[in-house]
């Protein structure tokens, strides 16, 4: 098995923000490859987008907006080869690298913030594969034993990412440099 592979969940059309959230414009390209490229900067040397075709390598959810448990779960099995998964939120473009350091130093099975699966590091190992795929994302953290560091409450807005136009506006606001 090889090192850090990533996960971009992309779960569609969101009715709150009345578009697909993986298009969201950011800095001049689609929150989709905005986060591909931070997933890259973190060292994944292999990246699927579970849950849709936008031009980049993909897994299909087994069930459609089955929620991200599904999508996780596919995208593992499409890359046999990973030991170690970045899981990312498509709709939390304005993430930093600095956000993500605590969750890819994490000793043991990996790392989830507390109260805030998204983003995580789990390792092939501890992963619950027979969990239905329709499970919610804690029940996910809590079987495979994640570490739950607090984060910074500065973080916070960025990890939560974009789920109403005005969280949209806000983060665009300060998103600046988003891989500092």
């Amino acid at each position: 098995m090889s090192g850090l592979a990533a996960i971009v969940l992309a779960g569609g059309r969101s009715a709150r923000m009345g578009r697909d959230k993986a298009m969201l414009p950011w800095g001049g390209e689609p929150a989709v490859r905005r986060v591909a490229r931070l997933a890259k900067a973190a060292g994944a040397g292999q990246l699927l987008v579970a849950g849709g075709d936008y031009g980049l390598p993909f897994a299909p959810d087994p069930v459609a907006y089955g929620g991200p448990v599904g999508g996780i779960l596919a995208a593992v099995a499409a890359m046999p080869k990973a030991a170690r998964f970045l899981v990312l939120a498509v709709d939390a473009p304005a993430v930093r690298l600095a956000d993500l350091q605590p969750l890819l130093s994490a000793p043991g099975p990996g790392a989830a913030n507390r109260d805030q699966p998204l983003p995580m590091v789990i390792a092939r190992a501890a992963i619950p594969f027979d969990l239905p795929p329709s499970a919610a994302l804690r029940r996910f953290v809590e079987l495979a034993g994640l570490w739950r560091p607090a984060p910074d409450a500065h973080a916070l807005p960025r990890l939560r990412g974009a789920n109403t136009p005005e969280e949209f506006a806000a983060l665009t606001l300060q998103a600046g440099d988003v891989f500092a």
